[in-house]
C-alpha cells in the first residue's frame, strides 16, 4: 500500500503515486489496467475531460465501492477542465459534466489544463484561440470548492508568472501544478517557485513517453528530439545497481524531489512495477547524476504545437519561431 503523500493547502494529502489515464480509450482496456492499479495499491487516478475516458473510470470505480473494496474517499481523483471549454460561463457545467461521467459527487483536484483558450472542438483538432481570462476563470473555480464539486483546484502547464498572478488574486490558492516534468525536462526553477509558494508539483510523462513518436507522425507533428529515457546509458546503470526496471528509477528520482508522479501504461505488469518505488532509495551520488542529464526546452515533449498559439499573451512555452 503506497502511505506516501504530500499535502494541498495544508489540508489535503495526495498519493505521490497516481495512475495516468491518458492514451487509454477503450472500456477493456480500461477495466484490465485501473484494475490491476487498485489491486496493486494505487489510490491516486489522474484523467481529463481531454483524456475522453472519464466516463470509462466511472463504471469501473463503481464496482469497487458497490463491492464495498473500496470506499469513496479512499480514492483521490483529478480531472481537467479542458481549454476548449475555458471560459468562465462553462467551469461549472464542465465539472459538473465530468462528476457525472466519472460517477462520483466530488473531484479531490480540479485542473485548468491549459492556459490558453480556444473554440469548442474535439481535444485534438486545431482551432481559434480566444482571449483568456484566468482571473476571472479561477473565481469560478473557487466557486466548485465553495459548492462541494471539488476540494482542490489547480493548474496545468502554467508559467510562474500565471500562477503569480492567481496566487495574488484568488481567496483560494492554487494548490498544484502539473507540467511535463521528466529525466530531461526537470524545470527545477518552475518547481522549486512552487514548493516555496505551498503548491505540489505533479509531473506529467515522468517516463519520457515513450513510443508517443508514433501519435505525433500520426497527427503530422515534427519533432527534432524526442527523449528516450528508458534506455537512457545513466539510467540504466543506476537501474542495475539497485536491482530495479529504468522506469523506477525515473519515477523514484521524481518523488525524492518531492514531485508527485502519474506514469501511464497499458501493460499490467508494468502498472504494477510502476508502484513499486518504496522499498529502494537513490542515493546522493545517484542524484547528482541523474540531475545531470537534464537536457531543457529542447527535450519539451508536448509543445501543443497543433494550436498554432505562440503569438498569444498566455501561451506558456518559449517561442520557437
Amino acid at each position: 500500500m503506497n502511505c506516501q503523500s504530500v499535502t494541498l493547502n495544508g489540508r489535503f494529502k495526495m498519493p505521490i503515486v497516481g495512475f495516468g489515464s491518458g492514451g487509454i480509450i477503450t472500456a477493456e482496456l480500461m477495466e484490465e489496467t485501473l484494475n490491476t492499479a487498485l489491486e496493486a495499491g494505487y489510490r491516486h487516478i489522474d484523467t481529463a475531460t481531454a483524456y475522453e475516458n472519464e466516463h470509462l473510470i466511472g463504471p469501473v470505480l463503481q464496482k469497487w465501492f458497490s463491492s464495498g473494496k473500496l470506499n469513496r474517499e479512499d480514492i483521490f481523483i483529478t480531472t481537467k477542465l479542458p481549454n476548449y471549454k475555458l471560459q468562465p460561463e462553462k467551469v461549472e457545467e464542465q465539472l459538473k459534466a465530468s462528476l457525472a461521467r466519472l460517477q462520483i459527487n466530488y473531484v479531490d483536484l480540479y485542473l485548468i489544463h491549459f492556459p490558453v483558450a480556444r473554440m469548442e472542438a474535439s481535444p485534438y483538432e486545431p482551432s481559434p484561440l480566444l482571449p483568456t481570462d484566468h482571473v476571472a476563470i479561477w473565481k469560478k473555480m473557487e466557486e466548485q470548492v465553495e459548492m462541494g464539486r471539488a476540494k482542490a483546484i489547480g493548474v496545468s502547464n502554467f508559467t510562474q508568472n500565471q500562477i503569480e498572478k492567481l496566487i495574488n488574486n484568488s481567496t483560494i490558492k492554487p494548490a498544484c501544478l502539473q507540467s511535463e516534468i521528466h529525466l530531461y525536462l526537470q524545470q527545477e526553477p518552475l518547481v522549486r517557485f512552487c514548493h516555496s509558494n505551498g503548491l505540489a508539483v505533479t509531473a506529467y510523462s515522468p517516463l519520457g513517453h515513450p513510443g508517443i513518436g508514433d501519435w505525433f507522425k500520426q497527427n503530422g507533428i515534427e519533432k527534432e528530439f524526442l527523449p528516450d529515457e528508458l534506455n537512457d546509458p545513466t539510467v540504466q546503470l543506476i537501474a542495475k545497481k539497485h536491482n530495479v526496471t529504468s522506469a523506477q528509477i525515473l519515477l523514484k528520482f521524481q518523488i525524492q524531489r518531492n514531485i508527485v508522479v502519474v506514469p501511464y501504461t497499458s501493460k499490467p505488469s508494468r502498472v504494477k512495477t510502476n508502484f513499486d518505488l518504496f522499498s529502494f532509495s537513490l542515493d546522493a551520488a545517484d542524484i547528482k547524476a541523474l540531475i545531470d542529464s537534464d537536457k531543457g526546452e529542447r527535450a519539451r515533449i508536448f509543445g501543443f504545437e497543433n494550436l498554432n498559439g505562440e503569438d498569444h499573451p498566455e501561451w506558456p512555452f518559449p517561442k520557437t519561431k
